[in-house]
């Protein structure tokens, strides 16, 4: 009989935590359950394994350039082809019609721990039907007065099918798991090089 309802909370750095049963644990590995695709993934020497592109346009096109009087409406162009249009969040000036880059962080925690999840569920036999998350995230100040992202908070409602059900405790490792293995998680407190 499939279920769902079990929701997770994930926040930024290396703390996992399930809201039911309520606990914390602290990662300290990843799991070697990503999934393998022959050329899907351009090899690249050394320790690097792939290279990922966009690319970013934004124009004046004639208006003001003034402090708080210009346009910051953007397109991103992905190299599948899709472009996103972006801007500020609307309490900083932008559009609410685009997406902002606090969303556009959100979304690529949540999509992450969402594939990791899959690979690491489909690994143990498992069969995935759906899987949903309505993540939040709080901007603030962090530890050093900067703003910065503070927390994210994912909550996953998952539906499986098939014999093979997984207890409380599994699926609370399963997420366990696709936190520690996401790339996106382990590289939010990464530092960012400006070559100029």
């Amino acid at each position: 009989m499939p279920w769902q309802g079990f929701r997770s909370g994930l926040r930024l750095g290396a703390r996992f935590t399930m809201t039911r049963p309520l606990r914390w644990v602290t990662l300290y590995c990843h799991a070697p359950t990503l999934p393998q695709q022959a050329g899907a993934v351009k090899s690249l020497p050394g320790n690097d394994m792939s290279e990922h592109r966009t690319s970013l346009h934004w124009a004046r096109n004639g208006g003001p350039f003034a402090r708080g009087n210009y346009v910051s409406a953007h397109t991103i162009r992905y190299s599948g082809g899709q472009t996103l249009n972006a801007a500020p969040s609307p309490e900083f000036g932008g559009d609410t019609a685009h997406a902002d880059p606090e969303q556009m962080l959100l979304s690529a925690l949540s999509s992450c721990h969402m594939l990791t999840f899959l690979a690491v569920a489909a690994n143990r036999g498992y069969i995935v039907d759906s899987y949903e998350d309505d993540a939040v995230a709080t901007l603030g100040k962090n530890a050093d007065g900067k703003m910065a992202v503070i927390q994210a908070t994912l909550s996953p409602r998952v539906t499986f099918s098939g014999d093979k059900q997984p207890s409380a405790e599994e699926y609370s490792k399963l997420h366990e798991r696709a936190h520690a293995g996401c790339f996106i998680a382990n590289s939010v407190r990464t530092t960012v090089d400006v070559r100029l």
